[in-house]
């Protein structure tokens, strides 16, 4: 019987990250599902993923911590390589440049920026090894379009972009895929209290914010072995926002 790849989702214990673990775990996957002060969100991410059969467990550390984020991948890879990686952990702390403080603007770049090089560092060897791999930036509309108050959040984003697309470079010819999912408007705990149903329609051409699910299905197919020549694209779920 094959082996279960063994998947990390940073940041699972949200909408979208719980919703891609979910997603990974269906399709075969052995998810990590990682959280930095949610563990009980996230151990709860990973209870319904095995009360529906599959095969799921929360692990907690701090991204922005790169000594901390090391112990613990590499205590996880003890136990064999990790092959997939979906960095989907980020936060908000909005405010507009003009007023925005350093603490504001380091805290949000740390969690996705750096917290993306701690993460996925120590990984990409023992992944290349195997000579397959996938793995997935979560990014934001905000990267793409710029968004007011969000200075701190879209150059954080926008950063991975441009890391994406040169890890694609490096680690193609080892079987290794790197792209970048921006999401717009998604329904969930951050959405809900940033917009209203009229902000909504008046911004998203689809007219309605997207679901968790919806971002989880395209990051699940890239995480396959069908998208194996999808490689270092950004790629919007954003119901035609740009």
């Amino acid at each position: 019987m094959k082996q279960a790849r063994r998947a990390l989702v940073t940041g699972g214990s949200g909408d979208i990250g719980g919703a891609i673990a979910q997603a990974l775990a269906a399709q075969g996957c052995d998810v990590l599902v990682h959280a930095n002060a949610q563990l009980a969100r996230a151990e709860a991410v990973a209870a319904a993923i095995r009360e529906a059969g599959g095969s799921a467990r929360a692990i907690a550390f701090d991204l922005a911590d790169g000594t901390a984020t090391r112990a613990a991948v590499e205590g996880e890879l003890a136990q064999g390589p990790i092959q997939v990686l979906v960095h989907n952990a980020g936060i908000h702390d909005d405010a507009p440049l003009a007023g925005m403080s350093e603490e504001q603007w380091r805290r949000v770049i740390d969690v996705s920026l750096h917290g993306f090089f701690h993460v996925t560092q120590p990984l990409l060897l023992p992944m290349a090894r195997t000579r397959w791999g996938r793995i997935v930036s979560m990014s934001s509309v905000a990267a793409v379009l710029g968004n007011r108050g969000q200075a701190n959040y879209a150059a954080a984003k926008s950063a991975l972009h441009g890391a994406t697309k040169s890890l694609a470079r490096e680690m193609a010819s080892r079987g290794i895929t790197a792209n970048v999912v921006a999401p717009g408007v998604i329904a969930g705990r951050m959405a809900d209290a940033a917009f209203d149903e009229a902000q909504i329609r008046a911004m998203v051409p689809a007219a309605r914010a997207g679901t968790p699910e919806d971002v989880a299905a395209l990051v699940a197919f890239l995480c396959s072995d069908p998208a194996g020549y999808v490689n270092g694209q950004v790629i919007g779920v954003n119901g035609g926002m740009g």
